[in-house]
């Protein structure tokens, strides 16, 4: 049994994996990495990671939460310009999962049905027949993401994370007792009608910072956020017939693979 089958699998390493996920250490951690002193970590993690620090703009790293979240160097993404182009928010690893009721997103240790993942069950019902758009955030990657789409926000809904110690009865057949803390916005968009976007952050370590938390209007590939040290992926949820996403995308996530893409890459269109 690997350290993290027990403790995600097994009483005694939930036990003990409680006041390791507790929000207050979290913040302790997060502190830590604000220090100046964080920033002896930052050359290894560039070694192990494989980062090209060519890409980014460093004049403002003091710590290695600073490194974490660094911004990119003027051109270094294109938005693409057809404004009924879906595009990627993030750069990152990308599956398309078909909703319906009974789906279940698998993200980092935790996994949902939609309306758990919402914490809202008439908000997931709209979504059904549609699509779950998973961008995965790997070390190396570019931690900021934008908006998919122009159009107006409503409140963001931040749901923090839980450990459980039984089962959900939704996902009775899922070895899960995890749930990641996640943060998400309902968007009217222009070019692809109500989606949701969501962000997903670590059990620990890990913070989701938003810019806008309030209601108000949103650009297409303008930042909406940035991911802090910790696991984090970006989900995008279109309603049905929203979005024709680009067909390698679909073959890839039927066979179970994930396509890199890069903030601001066509990964498919709107409806007609």
């Amino acid at each position: 049994m690997s350290g993290l089958d027990f403790l995600y699998g097994t009483a005694a390493g939930r036990a003990l994996l409680r006041p390791l996920t507790a929000r207050a250490l979290s913040r302790a951690a997060g502190k830590l990495l604000d220090t100046s002193a964080s920033r002896a970590m930052i050359p290894l993690f560039v070694r192990r990671a494989g980062i090209d620090t060519e890409e980014y703009d460093l004049s403002g790293v003091r710590s290695f939460n600073d490194f974490f979240r660094r911004p990119l160097k003027a051109g270094r993404r294109t938005i693409d310009a057809d404004p009924s182009a879906l595009i990627a928010p993030c750069d990152g690893l990308l599956t398309a999962v078909p909703i319906t009721r009974d789906t279940v997103l698998s993200v980092k240790q935790s996994r949902w049905t939609v309306s758990r993942l919402l914490n809202d069950g008439a908000l997931a019902r709209e979504f059904e027949n549609g699509v779950c758009l998973i961008f995965r955030l790997c070390v190396d990657n570019f931690h900021r993401y934008a908006w998919f789409d122009s159009g107006t926000k409503g409140k963001n809904v931040f749901l923090p994370g839980k450990l459980h110690t039984v089962r959900p009865v939704a996902l009775e057949k899922e070895p899960v007792f995890t749930e990641n803390c996640r943060e998400y916005t309902v968007v009217e968009s222009e070019h692809f009608g109500r989606a949701v976007q969501a962000e997903i952050g670590a059990m620990l370590v890990g913070r989701i910072v938003n810019h806008e938390p309030g209601p108000g209007a949103v650009r297409r590939g303008e930042e909406k956020g940035f991911f802090e040290y910790g696991g984090s992926t970006v989900l995008l949820l279109l309603g049905a017939g929203a979005a024709q996403i680009r067909e390698d995308i679909l073959r890839a996530s039927k066979d179970g693979r994930e396509t890199p893409v890069r903030l601001g890459e066509r990964i498919g269109s709107a409806r007609k």
